[in-house]
């Protein structure tokens, strides 16, 4: 017997093109592929060990191809069922909620309102920093479900959190992209920012310098340079600084953690 394999190239990287996200999925395509790389013509042939032989060095080009396409597809799937946020300066986050609070979560019940399962924690509002014209007092926080979806997921009855998001429809909605931390966690000056400090900074923009060389461009920027020096974030300007606006209309870096380091300092230091 002897055969000639053929690979459809083209389908192959078709079906990897256009590979749905989902494990079962995943595994349909990789069937898929295997079974285009084994389609071909089969035809007679008297000498049937040399046809074997034929069929393996012609196939296996083929397979190799499967093997890397598959994997693509594989992380494309990954990729589509992961979280991703931009990393963002706790004074953005403040600056870009509508809503920022202490409070301390009780209670989570999973509501079916949706394609997508939300999480509705009950929580014990203790101080309200930001929102009191879009909510008087907080009692539920709603997520994802899915972490995967960017939900985020409170210990109950444990710790006192801060906690930020936005309001829609009169509900106040956080996740994974969002600067939700236990308060203990929270640096001093981080707390004095959520206090008071950050707001002062709403008009400035934090720049973030994730590769030398990297400059401001306006009188309204601070430099962030946590990702250099500090191989990411959570870094020392993150946790120690807050960009605020002086009165002659510049924005520079703050740092308050002390009588003694109550300075103000140029938009580039530290």
């Amino acid at each position: 017997m002897l055969i000639g394999a053929r690979c459809d190239w083209s389908a192959a990287a078709a079906l990897a093109r256009d590979a749905p996200a989902g494990a079962l999925y995943v595994l349909s395509v990789w069937s898929a592929l295997t079974a285009v790389c084994t389609r071909g013509a089969f035809q007679s042939d008297s000498s049937g060990a040399l046809a074997a032989s034929s069929v393996h060095f012609e196939m296996k080009p083929c397979f190799v191809l499967v093997f890397l396409l598959f994997s693509l597809v594989c992380l494309m799937y990954q990729a589509s069922d992961a979280c991703s946020c931009a990393m963002s300066h706790p004074q953005d986050a403040y600056c870009h909620s509508d809503i920022v609070i202490r409070a301390k979560v009780v209670g989570k019940k999973l509501l079916s309102d949706g394609p997508f399962g939300t999480l509705r924690y009950t929580v014990k509002q203790m101080k309200m920093y930001k929102g009191f014209d879009k909510i008087q007092h907080v009692q539920y926080v709603y997520t994802h479900d899915s972490e995967s979806l960017c939900g985020v997921k409170f210990d109950i009855n444990k710790y006192q959190y801060l906690i930020t998001g936005r309001v829609h429809e009169g509900k106040l909605y956080t996740g994974l992209c969002n600067f939700n931390e236990r308060w203990e966690r929270l640096s001093l000056a981080q707390k004095k920012g959520i206090n008071h400090r950050y707001q002062l900074g709403c008009n400035c923009r934090i720049k973030p310098c994730h590769y030398l060389p990297c400059f401001v461009t306006s009188k309204n920027e601070c430099l962030w340079t946590d990702m250099l020096s500090h191989f990411g974030y959570p870094g020392y300007q993150s946790r120690h600084y807050a960009c605020i606006q002086q009165k002659e209309g510049y924005c520079s870096w703050y740092r308050g953690m002390s009588a003694r380091d109550k300075l103000a300092i140029n938009t580039t230091d530290p």
